[in-house]
């Protein structure tokens, strides 16, 4: 078995997910993800802690978006922090395949849509008390993470979905869509 090919974790995610794809999430084991990337059921224990996590692992996208609210200018809203800290979120998306793929899998698994739904309340979480960290109260922190949550997610399905399209320019505008449903319009 091939030892030293190289990004070890992205070809455990690769071999996971197309397995997930061809035979089920269910059916699918370690050992067969671990084959079809040509490693040891070792190394997958090494990078993730189930077979779950292939799809679920990594604090990254977390720690940037709390790190970026960190760093917003005293006195910024608590919505416009968020929505800058917003604009590393394509620093640390998957490819676009991977991201549908991904996606496919997850709705068609009740199990995985609960953890994918436990995920993202952890980040609202911690994005929230980035918030209150900054002395913006916890009601109005919590709205706008909610509001920016829906601006995130609006414009990350439209990119994932348009090949050609510049996350900044989806991110603005899932905004100012968010802005006219406020406003009434």
């Amino acid at each position: 078995m091939a030892r030293w090919e190289g990004n070890t974790r992205g070809r455990l995610e690769r071999a996971a997910l197309t397995l997930f794809r061809e035979q089920g999430y269910d059916r699918t084991t370690v050992a067969q993800i671990a084959q079809r990337a040509n490693l040891t059921e070792r190394s997958f224990y090494r990078w993730f802690t189930d077979k779950r996590e292939v799809l679920f692992a990594g604090d990254e996208l977390e720690e940037r978006l709390v790190a970026a609210v960190g760093a917003a200018p005293p006195g910024t809203g608590a919505l416009p922090a968020l929505l800058a800290a917003c604009t590393v979120v394509p620093e640390v998306l998957r490819p676009r395949d991977f991201l549908l793929e991904r996606a496919e899998v997850i709705a068609a698994n009740p199990p995985l849509q609960e953890r994918e739904l436990i995920k993202l309340a952890a980040l609202s979480d911690a994005l929230t008390a980035a918030l209150v960290r900054r002395g913006h109260p916890e009601p109005a922190a919590r709205l706008a993470t909610d509001a920016a949550a829906a601006v995130l997610r609006l414009a990350t399905r439209r990119w994932v979905t348009d090949e050609r399209a510049d996350f900044a320019a989806l991110l603005a505008a899932a905004t100012a869509d968010l802005r006219a449903v406020v406003a009434g319009a």
